[in-house]
This record gives C-alpha cells, structure tokens and sequence, in this order.
C-alpha cells in the first residue's frame, strides 16, 4: 500500500499540481497585498480620500447589519489581476504548447520522405532479385 501510494505521488501530474497550489496560495497574498495596501490607497486619494476599507452602508431594519462595499471592491479588484496574471500565464504555456507540436509533424515529415526512399531501394531490388529469377 505504501508503494501505490510512493508511486501515485511521484507521478508527475500530482507533483505539478502540489507546486501549483503551494505557488497560488503565495501569489494570492501578494496580490491581496496588492490591492490592500498599494492600489486601493491610491485609488482612494485620486477620488478625493476615499477609504475604502472603511465603505459602506448600514441597512436601517433588523439588527442594523453592516454592508461593507469597499471590502467587495477590493475582492472584486484582486480577482480581476488574479484572473489577469493566469489568463497571460496561460496564454503563454499553450503558445509554447502550439510551437512544440508544430514541431513534430515537419519531423514526421522527414521520417517519411527517408522511409519512402528505403522504399524505393527496397522494390527496385525485388524488381532487380525477380528479373534475375
């Protein structure tokens, strides 16, 4: 059992999907700081010293629960760069991707130009090795 479980682990799919949430977990709060810390202060100041932690509005009725707007602004801003930064890392692992597979089929190519001339030696000697016959 300790085997199957060594050998599901060291396969590579699950390895680069470990990575993957280790290194997504890291950038989520370097973009939550971001966003916290660097764009929304500044984006406050251009609209004249707007605080957006601090946004919001309290519905009169019931226990007078608190909507905390710019705190769904900034949530809204970081899944937007969030989103951004995947889409361009995409983008440019399937370019890649397209390159290396536009590659394969010119060397497939090659191997059946050089298979199609081993071919033709091959039947010109039948040809030759039945007309001696």
């Amino acid at each position: 059992m300790f085997e199957e479980f060594k050998t599901f682990i060291s396969r590579g799919n699950v390895m680069d999907l470990a990575v993957g949430v280790i290194v997504g977990g890291a950038f989520t709060s370097i973009v939550n700081s971001l966003v916290g810390d660097i764009l929304m202060p500044i984006i406050g100041t251009v609209l004249v010293g707007i605080n957006f932690k601090k946004l919001g509005f309290t519905i009169p009725w019931g226990n007078n629960p608190y909507i905390n707007v710019g705190s769904f602004l900034e949530s809204v801003i970081t899944f937007l760069i969030t989103a951004a930064c995947v889409f361009i890392i995409v983008k440019g692992i399937n370019s890649i991707n397209k390159k290396k597979t536009e590659e394969k089929p010119e060397e497939k190519k090659e191997e059946v130009q050089e298979l199609s001339k081993e071919v033709e030696l091959l039947t010109e000697i039948r040809d030759l090795l039945s007309k001696d016959k």
